[in-house]
């Protein structure tokens, strides 16, 4: 068990943490499903969770930092399991489905996030453990659990390190109620003639973005930028010279449709030299838990923070998981060409999912210990999974089926990679907030049995508000879509891939770019990994091309902030501080922004339309980009000059 300063019991995995916990996920879950559908980003959870958590339980008394991180860890999985939007409505997309039925969706993601958590469990020693990674979402869930639980002793320090988290929240939300109002733009963008073809530069207005910046490091933030430069003034232009038509549409037709794909094919290559290169930890880790079983069968004792999932259970539970995921793919495929083959059909959709799904149990770890969960792409494993499933199902069984009769071997694609989906995000979740636990002192079993708990929360809540959405405002480019549809932009581009493999329309040739670009990122990489100077993470370069400009822009500027912030803190009396006093502002912006986004979400279905929301008119769009710009900035400069100004306000003990 474990123990507080004083001897006493810490309670972790209780009751009311599990009820709060799961009350969470499902506010969290709805949130996300319509953040992500309209503008293709979904927000960590954790950080809001552990927040909330300690101020719920503190008030009813007798609370802990271990078991307001179970909370936190059963609340993480909304952020993890809502991204089963960015695939399934790729079958409304399609016209497979109409809407979706309710067992087949929540069992889907119910079963691949559950096998996430199970294939996660012998990462943890490989990833966590025996690993360098910064984790930063991670290790800033450790320091709000850390100072929000603070007791007598350093109170000053935690009050003032709390009170920091509240001011980089209150600057973050603040922002966010002024672009509610459109008093202040949410995005700035502007796409531009190059050459002979054509580029733009965007980014979100977010302080949260900012925020994620500062805690992933500079040399991530290099590495996107030159990633981010090889999309938008290489490619981009490259790959536009001479369309005609507006330059916005261009633009973004461009980006989605072409040099997307060539970011995909640099994830690709170094998703794999990645996992080439862990593979001697993860031999590792496994056998760190067959020690640890034969270290309970002979009754030895370990360490609270050395247990895991026994190996059997995890196996056992793997395994087991097969017979409902084999009987949805059973039921599915009814009625289709595929009826007479099932049983092919089945043998293909569980090798597929066991293979590709421990390949991207790890890749999507690595990438959450390298950029942290919010901006791991994801999307980018998603699109790998389904151009491999596409693949095998048209050699299988493409060969007499027409192109223009494939949808059902379309929808069998993307249905089949639903569960790697799953798989790959709750492992993205789930490392993130075992690397929390590890430096809180948690038991690793409870927070896995955690987040098994907070994967079927979250899974039950999906269904219903995917069919409100779809009824409400429908997906762009499915059958009979409005002009309100949400635009559900990766399940689009996932659509988009099975269909092109299926129908022989693909740009192979551009994933083949991307694997080149990937090849040569990997040898500069080792190359300065062996001169002993920064490194640039190859799949840091192919996020910056796989990821929207909007996206990676306020992420890189916040990676130059936390380096001067950095800088001036080695020239401070205590450093270490000062550095931290720096993350939990960061911190801070990402939980504002985060609880802003909740709150938008709910007043936006209260209301029915964002834009009643305005105070200003149309006519002020521009002026709003000005005010936004300056605002943005402005409230930037505030919290940390103030942070700044406060760092000497604790003295040294």
């Amino acid at each position: 068990m474990i123990m507080d300063r004083t001897g006493t019991e810490m309670r972790e995995l209780t009751l009311r943490a599990i009820i709060l916990g799961g009350l969470l996920t499902f506010l969290f879950t709805a949130a996300n499903v319509y953040f992500g559908l309209r503008v293709g980003l979904t927000f960590s959870t954790a950080i809001p969770a552990a927040v909330i958590s300690m101020a719920v339980l503190r008030t009813l008394g007798g609370s802990n930092m271990v078991e307001n991180n179970i909370v936190q860890t059963i609340g993480s999985a909304a952020g993890a399991v809502a991204t089963m939007i960015f695939i399934l409505p790729g079958l409304v997309i399609v016209g497979w489905w109409t809407n979706f039925p309710y067992w087949t969706t929540m069992l889907t993601c119910a079963a691949g996030g559950v096998l996430g958590v199970m294939l996660s469990v012998p990462l943890r020693r490989a990833l966590v453990i025996n690993s360098d990674l910064p984790y930063p979402e991670g290790v800033a869930g450790a320091e709000i659990l850390r100072v929000g639980m603070a007791g007598d002793e350093g109170a000053r320090e935690n009050r003032l390190g709390l009170s920091t988290i509240i001011l980089g929240a209150l600057v973050a939300a603040f922002y966010g109620v002024m672009t509610a109002l459109k008093v202040a733009a949410a995005e700035v963008a502007k796409n531009f003639k190059l050459g002979a073809g054509a580029s733009g530069v965007a980014g979100t207005m977010s302080l949260g973005l900012v925020g994620v910046g500062h805690l992933i490091g500079l040399a991530t933030g290099i590495a996107m930028a030159i990633g981010a430069t090889l999309s938008w003034f290489v490619l981009l232009p490259w790959l536009s010279a001479g369309r005609d038509g507006p330059i916005d549409d261009v633009v973004g037709a461009v980006f989605s449709q072409e040099v997307r794909f060539v970011g995909a094919g640099a994830i690709a290559v170094a998703a794999i030299w990645a996992l080439i290169r862990i593979a001697g930890s993860i031999v590792q880790g496994l056998r760190g838990i067959a020690s640890a079983a034969r270290a309970r069968q002979s009754g030895q004792t370990l360490e609270l923070t050395e247990r895991d999932l026994p190996g059997s259970i995890v196996a056992g539970t793997s395994l087991l998981l097969m017979i409902p995921i084999g009987l949805l793919i059973w039921n599915f495929v009814q009625g289709g060409p595929l009826a007479g083959e099932v049983g092919a059909a089945l043998t293909l959709a569980i090798l597929f999912i066991l293979v590709i799904g421990v390949a991207t149990a790890i890749v999507t770890g690595y990438m959450a210990g390298l950029v942290g969960t919010s901006n791991s792409p994801v999307s980018g494993i998603g699109i790998l999974s389904i151009l491999v499933a596409s693949v095998l199902v048209a050699a299988i069984f493409g060969g007499e089926v027409a192109a223009a009769d494939r949808a059902p071997l379309i929808a069998f694609a993307l249905f089949v990679t639903a569960f790697v989906f799953g798989i790959g995000i709750v492992a993205n979740d789930n490392l993130q907030d075992l690397k929390t636990g590890q430096l809180v002192g948690s038991t690793p079993w409870k927070q896995q049995v955690a987040l098994v708990l907070g994967v079927l929360a979250g899974s039950f809540i999906i269904p219903p508000v995917l069919d409100l959405l779809n009824t409400a405002f429908g997906f762009a480019g499915a059958p009979g879509a409005g002009p309100n549809a949400l635009a559900a932009p990766q399940a689009s581009l996932i659509a988009s891939i099975a269909q092109g493999v299926l129908g022989g329309t693909l740009r192979w040739d551009l994933v083949g770019l991307g694997a080149g670009i990937g090849i040569v990122a990997i040898v500069a990489d080792e190359i300065l990994g062996k001169t002993g100077k920064m490194r640039m993470p190859p799949l840091a370069i192919a996020m910056g091309m796989y990821l929207p400009m909007s996206v990676t822009l306020p992420t890189i500027i916040g990676t130059v902030v936390g380096h001067l912030w950095n800088r001036m803190a080695d020239r401070q009396s205590r450093p270490e501080f000062a550095r931290r006093m720096g993350v939990l502002l960061a911190t801070g912006l990402v939980v504002g922004d985060s609880l802003y986004g909740l709150v938008f979400a709910g007043t936006v279905a209260a209301v029915g339309d964002a834009d009643r929301l305005a105070i200003v008119g149309p006519d002020f769009a521009v002026a709003s980009e000005f005010i936004g710009l300056g605002l943005l900035a402005a409230l930037g400069w505030f919290a940390y000059s103030r942070t700044r100004k406060r760092l000497n306000e604790t003295p040294a003990e």
